[in-house]
């Protein structure tokens, strides 16, 4: 029989190695976030992404002799499982990521470097969405988290002057993009549940989940059924929130803020099934995906 102190005392173990790694990477996450978002046009996919990068990166770990540079290897994971999970939503074929290397070194016909990195940053998540693969990574890179043109080259595996005909190209592109058409309108089930728990209704929140709810605080914990309840217990315990709902990329979410701040301080997405709520993903905990996630609250009463 197997010794019930001798396996706590693993768990314990793995637990606080995987603490220790998450400190270790802690610094790095925001900007793996805003590269992610911006490669799969979504500030809660991207952090998906994020997650998934930091859980390969783990794994690995142990297959490691030493711990190689942490930022230029998680960037690699991140953009291998960015790019694939981009093309399982769009359902694509697999993308080559060579660059099309035709484009003159010519300062005249690059556009103001200036004003094309203004022009990334302040581009909706979306829009980069409308460029290919290695036009969006180049450009995200460079204008957004200013990354040297070898940096580029070394993640992506690309040599510099396809770097550069890539960026050349992924910053016209990413200028002539069409807006996403926004909108304001959400649903009443979504309306609803934020009544009820700014009123602090927690029985008829709870009334909302489906037998099977499962719960995801977003780098803490994953917990399912009943468990689910002690979640509300702890916003009951909590002061100075208000639930506003509106949308995320095209997305229904509910916005928190917190001691009446004027911009969400983070957001939680619901999944619904037969009416009911499916899935909770609380964001509290990676409160960076808010940093330049574009909100728009929900009209109407």
């Amino acid at each position: 029989m197997s010794d019930p102190s001798g396996d706590g005392g693993l768990i314990a173990a793995l637990e606080q190695a995987r603490r220790r790694f998450l400190e270790l990477v802690n610094e790095i996450r925001p900007e793996l976030h805003r590269y992610c978002a911006r490669m799969v046009g979504s500030a809660i996919d991207g952090e998906d992404v994020v997650q998934e990068t930091l859980a390969q990166a783990y794994f690995h770990l142990s297959e490691l002799k030493e711990v190689p540079p942490l930022r230029p290897w998680l960037f690699r994971i991140a953009h291998h499982r960015a790019v694939d999970a981009w093309r399982r939503a769009s359902y694509r074929q697999a993308e080559p990521m060579e660059a099309a290397m035709d484009i003159a070194d010519d300062p005249a016909h690059e556009p103001d470097a200036e004003l094309a990195r203004r022009q990334a940053v302040q581009a909706a998540f979306g829009a980069y969405l409308h460029l290919p693969p290695a036009q969006r990574a180049c450009v995200i890179l460079k204008d957004v988290l200013e990354h040297s043109l070898e940096e580029i080259a070394d993640l992506l595996g690309l040599s510099i002057p396809a770097v550069k005909a890539a960026l050349h190209r992924g910053r016209v592109g990413l200028r002539e993009a069409q807006p996403l058409e926004s909108t304001s309108v959400v649903s009443a089930a979504l309306r609803h549940y934020a009544q009820l728990f700014n009123a602090h209704d927690w029985d008829g929140v709870r009334a909302l989940l489906a037998d099977d709810v499962r719960l995801d605080l977003v780098s803490r914990r994953k917990i399912a059924g009943a468990e689910v309840g002690v979640y509300f217990t702890n916003y009951e315990r909590m002061t100075g929130w208000h639930l506003v709902p509106g949308l995320l990329d095209g997305r229904e979410v509910i916005a928190v803020h917190e001691r009446a701040a004027s911009r969400p301080s983070y957001y939680i997405e619901l999944q619904w099934r037969d009416g009911r709520i499916a899935q909770i993903k609380d964001l509290r905990h990676v409160r960076y995906v808010a940093a330049e996630a574009r909100f728009v609250a929900a009209t109407g009463p």
